[in-house]
């Protein structure tokens, strides 16, 4: 005859922690009766079995648990850490500008710059070279460390006339055709702004007015080009205290704000003369990247170094050689594209 009489079987390291601690005061025994838990199931069975018969594995030392302990659970792997600057971009819908304007195309071929849509040129070819080593500043690759903030681009001078503006338009035009990122072109010479001029677009209110009146709405400051990756902002109205309002808080926070929604956003601002006028310095101190315009046989060695020294504020500072008329290699970029026949 068969014994139908349970089979007893050793408590587990749970049922002896239970029983260790967990007595019941007024009966004077233990918590949990194990003579009446199911038998272990055979997979737990089997994986003890596996781990006895491993002789390189540490002998283990039983440990008391706590009575009622948190089922485990298995941990996903760790996600990707985000870029601040995603996060922060993310954390508001991206401002839309309210004014829209048209760039003109017949006053940037009149003037030697970068035509949108139009057959590639030599000079076009060359702020391509500028743009993918500005991009690659800030986004850490070809082996090279991230600028911080280096999606902020200061574009500058050490004296007027020496093409800053005419850089920072081209080299606008030519970013604003990336496809992972767009482009917001600020006028912050604001003594003499010449960008929107230089676009063939419409003045209106614009960086000054947005830091004197923090209630502004920021897209009646901003106009939507033709090119949908390209935004402007004007320089605005001049102020007596020009400044000391981009040398406060209030900039960073406009900054900040422009950002938001746009993680591929790069802005680029057209400076002061940096020995002419002071803001220079002050925009220097909001950006990741600083191209100084070196006007080729104009720009004296004394000036530009003054120059550099005053816009320590920018970690990352770079030269940019204009006005070339004489290549020592016989570079000729662009003309590559206007050539038929075999490559």
């Amino acid at each position: 005859m068969t014994d139908q009489r349970p089979v007893k079987r050793q408590p587990s390291l749970l049922e002896r922690a239970a029983d260790m601690f967990g007595l019941d005061p007024a009966a004077n025994a233990p918590t949990i009766d194990v003579s009446s838990l199911p038998p272990e199931e055979p997979k737990k069975a089997r994986r003890k079995a596996a781990a006895s018969k491993d002789a390189a594995a540490p002998p283990q030392v039983d440990m008391p648990a706590p009575a009622a302990p948190a089922p485990a659970v298995e941990a996903d792997p760790a996600p990707a850490v985000p870029a601040p600057r995603a996060e922060v971009a993310k954390a508001a819908p991206a401002i839309r500008a309210n004014r829209h304007g048209r760039i003109d195309r017949d006053r940037l071929a009149e003037r030697g710059m970068v035509v949108p849509g139009a057959p590639v040129t030599g000079i076009a070819e060359e702020y391509r070279i500028v743009k993918r080593e500005i991009i690659r500043n800030f986004s850490g690759t070809a082996n090279r460390p991230v600028v911080p903030r280096g999606h902020r681009v200061l574009i500058a001078s050490a004296n007027p006339g020496e093409g800053k503006t005419f850089s920072a338009v081209n080299l606008a035009l030519s970013l604003a055709v990336e496809a992972d990122h767009d482009v917001l072109l600020i006028d912050a010479d604001i003594a003499k702004p010449s960008v929107i001029e230089a676009l063939g677009l419409t003045d209106g209110p614009g960086l000054m007015d947005a830091l004197a009146d923090p209630h502004l709405a920021l897209g009646d400051c901003l106009i939507q080009t033709d090119i949908p990756g390209l935004k402007v902002m004007p320089a605005g109205a001049q102020h007596l205290h020009d400044t000391e309002l981009l040398a406060s808080a209030r900039t960073e926070t406009l900054l900040a704000q422009l950002e938001q929604g746009a993680p591929g956003r790069i802005i680029i601002l057209d400076s002061p003369p940096v020995l002419a006028a002071s803001p220079a310095a002050v925009l220097a101190g909001h950006v990741g990247q600083l191209i100084m315009v070196v006007r080729a046989d104009e720009t004296l060695e004394s000036a530009l170094r003054d120059a550099i020294g005053l816009m320590g504020g920018c970690p990352h500072i770079q030269l940019l050689l204009n006005g070339v008329k004489y290549s020592p290699g016989g570079r000729r970029f662009g003309t590559y594209y206007g050539q038929g026949g075999a490559s």
